[in-house]
């Protein structure tokens, strides 16, 4: 048992005198416990924010009279002797003293003693608290080994319990992707789960992307609304909104049928120029047009694959009104548009209330096809008046079509010979490629984001806390078709871990497989493995990627 007397802190540092309130923190997080308790007096005629985005708090009056008001939905409460009021999920209130008011109240986690408020009415964190005595339960679509690693980096990540919703089978690499099974299964998996359902977080494209804007309404959770995250994922809805709010930075671009015979006659764009379906990912069913025979190629392709999309898209489309000169345009069509090219990178951030913030930009470097990925790199070497620029870019968009409440990464072209920033693509979501990167240079994974976002937070993500100045994802590709013979095993893994630490390696195929039987590759190469690298320079990390490339020995035979 310990005895705390208030005459014992006054005048140290655990007595904090604001001049609109004074605190003294009777108990905090060095008496080892997971709550903090507060002898509050908020002097008469202050008026207070309060928004705490990591901490949870029971308020006690006992002396004086005041009122709180809950600014999210604008109901305003008498406070007075006797009255007690509960901040239990990371409300927005502001606190006003008519006369000087004396509170009591447990804070959890618990404060280290001397903090104030910040200016958006929370406490910091203390890496010394407990956590919260009940956990948050984040569902996460199909999580897995890699991406929980990167949530359990997040600074905050003992106060949640991350449980996976859904498997691989039902998101990734089908052949034909149900949407009435997909969300009929994640809502039996929600609706049972004995706890609450505090949160929902993704960071994978179609499906997924656009099934969880439904779970979330349905569940009563944070974010963005479907028909402002479908007018990122329809290629043409976008580019057609983008065309209204930002036209200069977007190409010539133009809807087509891949079944009509008389597309290209029609299309209206001369060659060369870039085709894709209205709704693919990672460059699939992706195709440079230079001449009839690519256009013959690319259309016998699209023809072949597009059916994995256009049925499942269009389930969505029906879930929302459309513009007139979009509502004829579905899964089934492809846009085309003119070539557009330069440096290339991808501006992460989020809209939170209204308030949209990047707070990184990855350049993506292409192999000499132009294609192909050869590397991203964090953090970017653009100019800041560029990476500026297209930050308000992406602000005028996200404004006009209301997207709100999650995460965003946008990417850009910069060409330096004209100064012209074009915008290429909006995803309504985090990056998964990136996500080990903003580990390596900034101390925490994006993911951070992406959780607080779910929770109704305002995001704070350190910044270049992490161990390496710059950190890059590199792939090793074939070009050609092939039999994979022989894959890297554990040995050589091993090796490269101790030659180059916190490296981590996916290797795609495995042996017996044929390269074009790979789901989801661009049109022009083959991923054999993916590696995150972390450097003391971009020219450090291409050095310590070709070393790895040497370590990792692939034998592919012809086909």
């Amino acid at each position: 048992m310990r005895i705390i007397h208030l005459n014992d802190i006054e005048n140290t540092n655990r007595s904090v005198d604001t001049g609109d309130w004074v605190s003294r923190r009777l108990v905090t997080a060095r008496e080892d416990v997971s709550y903090s308790l507060h002898d509050t007096t908020m002097r008469a005629g202050s008026s207070t924010l309060m928004h705490y985005p990591h901490h949870l708090e029971s308020v006690y009056c006992i002396e004086g009279e005041g009122e709180v008001q809950a600014l999210d939905d604008k109901t305003s409460h008498k406070v007075e002797p006797g009255v007690a009021y509960v901040l239990d999920k990371h409300d927005q209130i502001r606190l006003t003293a008519t006369t000087d008011m004396r509170l009591i109240s447990a804070i959890a986690p618990a404060l280290i003693g001397d903090e104030e408020l910040d200016e958006n009415g929370g406490f910091p964190l203390s890496e010394h608290a407990r956590p919260a005595l009940r956990r948050k339960n984040v569902f996460v679509v199909n999580l897995n080994e890699f991406n929980l690693g990167r949530l359990q980096s997040i600074r905050n990540a003992d106060n949640y319990n991350f449980l996976k919703l859904l498997d691989g089978s039902d998101v990734l690499e089908q052949e034909h992707y149900d949407i009435d099974h997909i969300l009929s299964k994640s809502r039996e998996e929600l609706e049972q789960y004995p706890g609450a359902v505090d949160g929902l977080i993704h960071y994978i494209d179609f499906p997924v992307s656009t099934t969880v804007p439904i779970l979330c309404r349905e569940f009563g959770l944070p974010s963005a609304s479907l028909e402002a995250v479908l007018k990122c994922e329809h290629k043409f809805w976008s580019r057609f909104e983008q065309r209204r709010c930002i036209p200069e930075h977007i190409p010539k671009f133009a809807a087509f049928d891949p079944f009509d015979d008389d597309a290209l006659k029609n299309l209206g764009l001369n060659f060369p120029f870039w085709v894709k379906p209205i709704k693919s990912f990672s460059s699939y069913l992706g195709f440079r047009i230079d001449n009839r025979d690519d256009w013959d190629h690319a259309i016998a392709e699209i023809r072949a694959h597009i059916g994995r999309f256009s049925g499942p898209f269009d389930n969505l489309l029906e879930r929302v009104s459309m513009p007139d000169e979009v509502a004829n345009i579905g899964g089934g069509d492809c846009i085309a548009e003119s070539i557009i090219g330069g440096r290339m990178c991808t501006q992460e951030g989020f809209v939170h209330k209204g308030r949209l913030k990047v707070y990184g930009t990855v350049d993506s470097l292409r192999e000499a096809n132009g294609s192909s990925f050869a590397s991203y790199q964090y953090p970017s070497r653009l100019p800041a008046r560029i990476r500026k620029r297209m930050t308000e870019i992406i602000e005028t968009y996200m404004r006009h079509i209301g997207y709100d409440n999650a995460p965003f990464n946008v990417e850009f072209f910069w060409d330096a010979n004209t100064d012209k920033v074009w915008l290429l693509e909006v995803n309504p979501r985090i990056s998964e490629s990136h996500a080990d990167l903003f580990r390596k240079v900034d101390g925490a994974s994006h993911h951070e984001i992406a959780v607080d976002l779910s929770m109704g937070e305002r995001p704070r993500l350190p910044y270049r806390d992490g161990e390496f100045p710059y950190a890059g994802k590199f792939f090793i590709r074939a070009y050609q078709d092939a039999i994979v013979k022989r894959v890297p095993g554990p040995e050589e893994l091993a090796d490269l871990a101790r030659k180059i630490p916190d490296t981590i390696v996916s290797i795609g195929p495995k042996p017996g497989q044929r390269l074009s039987q790979l789901m989801d590759q661009d049109s022009y190469s083959y991923t054999l493995a993916i590696m995150w690298i972390g450097g003391t320079s971009p020219a450090n990390l291409q050095k310590r990627y070709e070393q790895a490339v040497d370590l990792l020995k692939f034998e592919l035979d012809g086909v």
